[in-house]
């Protein structure tokens, strides 16, 4: 059956994936690092306990990795990922009555396993709804929950500790954790895990993508592997920077803590531009190619933060990373739907999120063991800049996708 006439249903599809993404990766993940200074007080963590109990997130994460074929083969799309954000809010909730260290790295990885199971069902939807030419634009659109979230946190947490004092933080743990729960019964109630259910088809030209043949024949492991490793640089840098940059503005360039903080609030409102510009642009170019361009992007904002030029350099970096910040996930999620197709995208997505994920994990953990040595940031600002210009390069020598000769995927 066609589409019907009217607003197509997986318009609705995007935008609960909004607040999908809103929920699970920016209160789950992102809302850690604004809450932690009063939760530091609060529980009188050291710093690597603070450490330790970011470090239970991404273990949760990866362990939901490992484990998001078989869950979402017996369970299917739209219940992955209310799971995913009853895990979420189940976990922020339980993050407001912490008493100590031991409690909040238990506590802290259901989150985890949750972001996983919101963020990658929700991509592998995408790819169900959404055909070749339209995919790279509806992926980007749904990242702007992440760009959304992180202005979100930016605004009540101050609210929070100004209105509740020292138990601020217990507050906003709480509230985000209702606000997740409260996604999860809108994401059951509106997501649909494919366009068959409700009688529709994908958006797009009939065609485009891999073949049906391709799909099923299994996977090209050389490809899968590529795909990984450009997802594991992504991980490593991405999460260097919004790890230290804050840290790094106030330590290296002499900033006060109320305009680092402004600054990054500014990455936030920037990056709601970042996975609908450039999964646009990849619909147009194709995913290696845009791929190759986001990465020539962060390339130059690492260099500019890691050459400590002054203000101006600096800003530079923070508007190139914003504008970017989310752009590899969308695009990444629209190649894996091209390279792969429908049947094996949700598989695929998975095993390159194992890569990302152990980037997440070790990046932020060497890179502060380099600034430790060198007395501050810049090696490893600089480090990074090196390492996704070869991301770069490595992408635009990625293979067209198989597609059947149709459409403009057929052109890539």
């Amino acid at each position: 059956m066609s589409s019907k006439r009217g607003l197509h249903y997986s318009w609705v599809i995007v935008a609960t994936g909004v607040f999908v993404l809103f929920a699970t990766i920016a209160l789950g993940r992102f809302s850690y690092t604004a809450i932690l200074p009063g939760m530091k007080a609060g529980l009188a963590l050291g710093y690597d306990q603070m450490g330790l109990i970011g470090t239970a997130n991404f273990v949760g994460y990866l362990i939901a990795v490992w484990a998001f074929p078989s869950v979402i083969h017996r369970l299917e799309a739209r219940c992955t990922i209310a799971l995913g954000l009853l895990l979420v809010g189940g976990s922020l909730v339980g993050m407001s009555f912490c008493g100590g260290f031991p409690s909040a790295v238990v506590v802290y990885v259901p989150a985890g396993m949750g972001t996983a199971f919101g963020q990658i069902g929700m991509m592998t939807v995408i790819q169900r709804w959404y055909r070749s030419e339209q995919r790279g634009k509806a992926s980007g659109l749904v990242t702007c929950g992440n760009g959304l979230g992180i202005v979100f946190v930016g605004a009540v947490i101050p609210w929070f500790n100004q209105v509740n004092g020292s138990d601020g933080w217990r507050h906003a743990w709480l509230v985000f954790g209702l606000v997740a729960l409260a996604v999860m019964l809108l994401a059951a109630a509106f997501l649909r895990s494919s366009p068959a259910d409700v009688g529709l088809e994908p958006i797009g030209k009939a065609g485009d993508g891999a073949p049906l043949a391709a799909q099923v024949q299994g996977f090209d492991k050389d490809l899968l592997l590529r795909f990984g490793a450009v997802y594991l640089i992504f991980g490593a840098t991405h999460m260097i920077y919004g790890t230290f940059i804050v840290s790094s503005m106030v330590s290296d360039h002499g900033l006060s803590v109320q305009t680092a903080g402004f600054y990054w609030s500014s990455v936030g409102i920037l990056s709601l531009v970042s996975g609908i510009g450039f999964g646009a642009l990849s619909d147009v170019i194709g995913r290696r190619y845009g791929l190759a361009v986001i990465f020539v992007v962060h390339s130059l904002a690492y260099f500019l933060a890691g050459i400590e030029a002054g203000s101006v350099a600096l800003i530079g970096s923070i508007v190139l990373f914003g504008i970017s910040m989310f752009a590899v996930p969308a695009v990444m999620a629209a190649a894996i739907g091209d390279y792969f197709g429908v049947v094996g995208a949700a598989r695929a997505f998975s095993l390159i999120s194992l890569f990302y994920g152990a980037g997440q994990t070790l990046g932020p953990a060497i890179a502060g063991v380099i600034a430790g040595s060198r007395g501050s940031f810049s090696s490893t600002y600089l480090l990074s800049s090196m390492l996704t210009l070869v991301a770069a390069v490595y992408s635009a020598k990625l293979p067209p996708p198989p597609v059947s000769g149709r459409g403009v995927a057929a052109r890539r």
